[in-house]
């Protein structure tokens, strides 16, 4: 069995972090979320990975390597446009050959691996195996429809008017009926080639697709609120550390990583929390769920339920919350006088200012 892992799309959810760094390469609690999902794969015993890479494929590639860190063995794919979940199995045909495979989306997160589910697909090859999650909003996901047997009667991608809550998560599996399937439909209205329709030419076929509704914990970490939330509930799991060093001057409160060569001094932090390795944390408060970077400075600062990323520096600032401060980023205080907000944002930043 192999797998195929998605690590191409722009990530415009996230902008304007992704204007400069992959999606999947965001870190939840400092190590980037396609991280989770790969070792999710090697821990169900998965060794030769297909990575499906973008217009970000040298970051992907300096990223994961070859793949031996993780145990796995990797083969990058290039998707010169974004053009559908089908599209990828499309182009991967001649790395997949006719193995069954598991297609994960590098951008999602499970709590839990997948291993049981794959051993469970090993077992009774199922053409098609999809995972199923109640959502309080599925117009934004493809949307399964069950017959009163629970089988899998219809897919649709993002409908108007959802025929019921339960929404694909980003993992599949298939067998080589797949590539039938991907040949077989056309283009949707987006322009993509969607791999609910594919799904959906192999149920009007009379295949064996079967579905499991997971209750454990699941998100697409595509935008900033999912990717805060999956932060906080990773740091939880977290275990305390002071490799780094701490004066005596500071209060550390519960679950706390702090990584090597990192400084705190003066400050109190409440865990859940990480301080990454070189950072210097001085004269500030660090609040629960919070991840910040190696090579961070935070001085007379506080910063809660937030994403630092590497080599950010926070100054004097009186509160940060649910916040996610992009690479080598500074933020400073305004100037008293005159009474002004300046503001240097990139494209299709997001800004909330108290007036």
């Amino acid at each position: 069995m192999k797998a195929l892992v998605l690590s191409g799309g722009a990530g415009t959810r996230l902008r304007p972090i992704t204007h400069t760094s992959a999606k999947q390469l965001v870190p939840v609690a400092n190590k980037p979320v396609l991280f989770y999902g790969l070792e999710a794969i090697a821990e169900a015993g998965i060794t030769e990975v297909g990575v499906i890479v973008g217009d970000t494929a040298a970051e992907i590639r300096e990223a994961i390597g070859d793949g031996s860190d993780f145990g796995i063995k990797v083969t990058y794919l290039q998707q010169d446009a974004p053009l559908g979940l089908a599209h990828a199995v499309l182009i991967a045909r001649d790395f997949l050959g006719d193995d069954d495979f598991v297609m994960y989306l590098g951008d999602n997160f499970i709590v839990g691996g997948i291993t049981d589910l794959v051993d469970s697909f090993r077992t009774d090859r199922p053409d098609a195996q999809i995972l199923l999650t109640k959502v309080p909003n599925p117009t934004s996901f493809g949307v399964a429809e069950l017959d009163t047997d629970g089988r899998v009667v219809a897919l649709e991608e993002k409908p108007k008017e959802p025929k019921s809550d339960l929404a694909l998560v980003g993992v599949y599996l298939f067998t080589p009926a797949v590539h039938e399937a991907v040949r077989s439909i056309e283009p949707s209205w987006r322009g993509e080639l969607e791999i609910t329709h594919a799904i959906q030419w192999l149920i009007d076929q009379d295949r064996d697709v079967r579905s499991t509704t997971i209750s454990g914990y699941w998100k697409d970490t595509g935008n900033v609120t999912d990717m805060l939330e999956v932060n906080r509930l990773v740091l939880e799991t977290v275990e305390p550390c002071r490799e780094g060093s701490v004066d005596e001057n500071t209060e550390v409160i519960g679950r706390v990583r702090i990584e090597k060569g990192a400084q705190v001094t003066r400050s109190r932090i409440v865990g859940p929390a990480i301080i990454g390795a070189g950072s210097v944390v001085s004269d500030a408060y660090i609040g629960p769920s919070t991840s910040v970077s190696e090579e961070c400075r935070i001085v007379d600062s506080e910063i809660e339920y937030s994403i630092v990323l590497k080599g950010a520096s926070i100054t004097g600032v009186r509160r940060v919350e649910a916040s996610l401060i992009g690479r080598a980023v500074e933020v400073t205080p305004a100037p008293r006088n005159p009474s002004v907000h300046r503001l240097v944002l990139g494209d299709h930043s997001k800004v909330q200012i108290s007036s």
